[in-house]
């Protein structure tokens, strides 16, 4: 019998290993139209990881913080509802999270 504390570790090493992985595939493709430059297939692999990495813990660390503004402000919401666009406002500052790891994951994939 599974108990729940070990579905819950093999549910979230899943998910981590498959936000890590779809990114590495997608930043490991080549383009036609540049000339190739001359650098180490370990390097190249690295750099993918590593933006990859990059890439799924701001996703995953976005999406966390998202979860627990967003029940605040519905309850705030219930409570209060003129603070509605204030609320919007906090909900959005979390994406920011994301866009900073999508440009972190090109400038290491890029230098």
């Amino acid at each position: 019998m599974i108990n729940s504390k070990l579905a819950r570790r093999v549910m979230a090493g899943g998910t981590f290993l498959a936000a890590i992985a779809v990114p590495v595939v997608a930043f490991a493709q080549e383009t036609g139209a540049a000339a190739p430059v001359a650098v180490a297939p370990n390097v190249a692999i690295a750099k993918a990881a590593a933006a990859a990495v990059t890439m799924s813990i701001a996703a995953m660390s976005a999406g966390y913080a998202q979860s627990r503004i967003g029940s605040a402000a519905a309850g705030t919401l219930a409570e209060k509802p003129e603070a509605g666009t204030n609320l919007i406002v906090i909900t959005a500052l979390t994406e920011i999270i994301v866009l900073m790891g999508f440009v972190i994951a090109f400038m290491i994939n890029a230098a």
